[in-house]
């Protein structure tokens, strides 16, 4: 069972797809990552891409961040990410897009601005440094900005290229297929 773990949404239960589709962010990691950033939140403007159910943005809008916007590939995750802002009460501050999260990066850049993002591909698919370097190179988040990678098997190396830009405030790993990395967006020198 997810729930939203505090804030003003606290306790809500919240649905997820059936089967294996998606994965969730266990409640422990969750915890973890809100834990890291918990004095970051108030009045972000979250861009949570591989929503799923849409929980990290939720539980964000629950700690005081301003809005959120949730891009997912899947119609039905996005039917329950739906649902899921209904009944935390944050529909009026979410913002839903079905579309692969490259793509839409690609078409926000010049429109949208965010401060705080979360990235959790699929694990096999291994899209966190470049799902951040697009965030850059398109313009999508400004300095100062958070931005979480939740990843499996993929190593973030913050030597690669992509990654310019960023310093990293907190990595874990959980257990053998979970590790977080936690990043701050610094800006790019011109």
């Amino acid at each position: 069972m997810m729930r939203i773990i505090t804030g003003e949404a606290k306790g809500k239960r919240l649905l997820t797809l059936e089967g294996d589709a998606t994965r969730p962010t266990s409640e422990r990691i969750k915890g973890a990552i809100f834990s890291a950033i918990q004095f970051d939140l108030e009045n972000r403007r979250v861009l949570d891409l591989f929503a799923g159910s849409g929980q990290m943005g939720l539980e964000a809008l629950s700690r005081g961040a301003q809005a959120a916007t949730f891009i997912d590939s899947s119609r039905e995750a996005m039917e329950i990410v739906k649902k899921n802002a209904k009944s935390t009460g944050f529909f009026d501050r979410s913002h839903f897009l079905v579309s692969e999260a490259a793509n839409y990066v690609r078409k926000a850049s010049g429109r949208e601005k965010f401060d705080l993002v979360f990235i959790d591909p699929p694990y096999a698919s291994e899209k966190c440094a470049e799902c951040a370097g697009l965030l850059v190179k398109h313009g999508v988040i400004i300095p100062g900005a958070i931005v979480v990678l939740e990843s499996g098997e993929e190593h973030i190396d913050m030597g690669d290229p992509r990654l310019s830009g960023y310093e990293v405030i907190k990595s874990a790993s959980y257990g053998k297929k979970t590790s977080v990395n936690i990043l701050f967006y610094r800006g790019v020198e011109e």
